[in-house]
């Protein structure tokens, strides 16, 4: 389109989309309150970055590009998928929503596109287009607002499209109008939770079918709902249990349900920060700017291997010595290693590194950019790992002794911290986190292995609560024996499930979850088909106060 017809485009597009935004604020302000809902009220939950993008690419194909910038999302209780019930849409993230779907519609609608992706125009039978735009809206409407268009709906599209035609002289420009509108528009950038009868139980109320296959598909493959399961849901068969566990099977034995594990855990782990690390260049000038987001997708090609494909103990992730290697990662492990793709390798036996947490993605995401930090790494096991939750150093703290790696007289981490430990409300927290953290000082702040610090041998002894350790080894063995780290990823999972907090009458479900996750040999598949399966997932939430999180901290200001 040409800048004139851009403008106006812009104009009409913008009016829509602000009466769109002004709805969504409204609404996703008792998304917030998902612990309360009222009958009837759609509860939302807004579509991560990685979601938005999956969709646009699984609707119109991955050679649709997006650009501009998403409204930031919130981690709540340690997980972004918590934080997508509790957001709403600023006035300028509206605004850049709509700069990002007329990119998205423009493209569509280009020569390049609109053969494929629109398939009609205006012609002999159909001269305004009208039949064209009522098609492709319906279509493509389906796919966006993950159910079907109402009627008034399908109506003001293609009455908004020719509307936009006549003004710009340009069908594919009006149709890029109204797609821009829709993309901008609250039912494709929320989930909406949609509550029926339950038809198994009349007194109860669960989703319709739409919001389930929405629910399952977000879920299962962190993307929008295929068009088998949107079939399953027109048919009704996905309100039956039967018939959701059928759709659960097949989304499950698609090679696209290791992209929702890989999902999960990412935003579990918290390894979007990797993307954005950076370290002191002169102290570890191994780290370059590609080891942070190599050492994301190291950790998650381990787990997804492990975990999706090889259906593996989830606790074996702690001790095992496998791990993704790449020519790119294998200075940082100290290794060789030739070939430039990724494949699993084995440690060997004698090898410092055990499981997760002498991954590099841990060990320099809960670090400093110059050293290493024993309470960054003890803070995020308990808390990531544990579900526990470790208060903030109050503001006056003076971490000069910890900061200090110069002091001739204490020339260790283990020997400065213990000096740091003057004031009993800082050693209350660091008791908590530092016994666990000094196991792992063995690896410094860009994840490399360190022998001595200073010329001392470093002391990697610790434990966690009760049980003692040497090294990280036994570390690893003490949280796979833990059976507060398989709880908590079961609490963890369900709360991404349903993008939102643990509701206090839930924790029988995740005790129930968590009993069937032990049964299986704690494999992640049983686990997602059981919360995927469980009617509690699609019931409406409990009136029941929820137990509430506030979202973690950084913990940046820790020593």
């Amino acid at each position: 389109m040409n800048d004139r017809k851009i403008t106006v485009a812009v104009r009409v597009g913008s009016a829509m989309t602000a009466l769109c935004a002004a709805g969504a604020i409204l609404l996703a302000g008792t998304a917030g309150r998902a612990d309360e809902p009222e009958a009837g009220v759609p509860k939302l939950r807004r579509l991560t970055e990685a979601q938005y993008r999956a969709t646009i690419a699984d609707i119109f194909g991955p050679d649709i590009k997006i650009s501009g910038r998403f409204e930031p999302d919130l981690r709540v209780g340690g997980l972004l998928a918590a934080g997508t019930s509790a957001v709403s849409l600023t006035p300028s993230g509206a605004e850049q929503y709509e700069q990002i779907a007329r990119g998205i519609a423009e493209q569509v609608v280009d020569k390049a596109h609109r053969d494929r992706l629109v398939g009609c125009q205006p012609g002999p039978a159909d001269p305004s287009g009208a039949a064209c735009a009522e098609s492709f809206f319906h279509k493509v409407g389906l796919r966006l607002y993950r159910r079907p268009l109402t009627p008034d709906e399908a109506r003001l599209a293609v009455a908004q499209t020719l509307a936009s035609a006549r003004t710009l002289s340009d069908f594919h420009a009006g149709v890029a109008v109204m797609l821009t509108a829709m993309l901008s528009d609250l039912p494709f950038l929320f989930q909406v939770d949609r509550v029926v009868a339950d038809p198994a139980r009349r007194s109860d109320q669960t989703l319709d079918a739409w919001s389930r296959a929405s629910k399952l598909s977000y879920f299962l493959w962190n993307s929008t709902p295929d068009e088998e399961l949107l079939n399953a849901a027109r048919d009704g068969s996905l309100m039956t249990q039967e018939g959701l566990s059928q759709q659960v099977s097949r989304l499950m034995a698609s090679p696209r349900f290791e992209t929702g594990v890989t999902a999960f855990f990412d935003d579990f782990l918290q390894l979007e920060g990797m993307m954005s690390l950076s370290k002191d260049s002169l102290i570890y000038p191994a780290f370059r700017s590609s080891a942070g987001p190599a050492a994301r997708e190291q950790t998650l090609r381990t787990i997804v291997t492990l975990l999706a494909r090889e259906n593996g103990d989830y606790r074996d992730l702690f001790t095992t010595r496998r791990v993704a290697m790449n020519r790119q990662l294998s200075p940082l492990y100290r290794m060789p290693y030739a070939p430039r793709d990724w494949s699993m390798v084995t440690l060997p036996d004698n090898d410092p590194r055990v499981g997760l947490l002498t991954q590099i993605s841990f060990l320099t995401l809960h670090s400093h950019e110059g050293r290493s930090s024993p309470t960054l790494r003890g803070k995020a096991l308990r808390e990531v790992l544990m579900c526990e939750h470790i208060p903030t150093p109050p503001a006056n703290v003076n971490f000069t002794i910890v900061q200090d790696t110069s002091n001739p007289n204490l020339r260790t981490t283990r020997e400065r911290l213990k000096a740091h430990l003057d004031d009993e409300e800082c050693a209350s927290c660091h008791k908590l986190t530092d016994p666990m953290g000094l196991t792992l000082d063995s690896f410094d702040g860009a994840g490399q292995f360190r022998a001595s610090e200073n010329g001392v041998p470093i002391d990697t002894s610790g434990s966690l609560d009760n049980v003692r350790f040497s090294d990280a080894a036994g570390l690893g063995k003490a949280l796979r024996d833990s059976p507060q780290v398989t709880q908590c990823l079961t609490q963890s999972a369900w709360r991404y499930a349903v993008g939102r907090q643990l509701v206090a009458s839930e924790e029988p479900v995740t005790a129930a979850l968590h009993n069937r996750f032990a049964q299986s040999g704690f494999r992640i598949r049983a686990l997602f088909r059981q919360i995927a399966t469980d009617p509690h997932f699609f019931a409406a939430t409990s009136r029941a106060p929820a137990r509430t999180v506030a979202a973690r901290p950084s913990a940046r200001k820790s020593s």
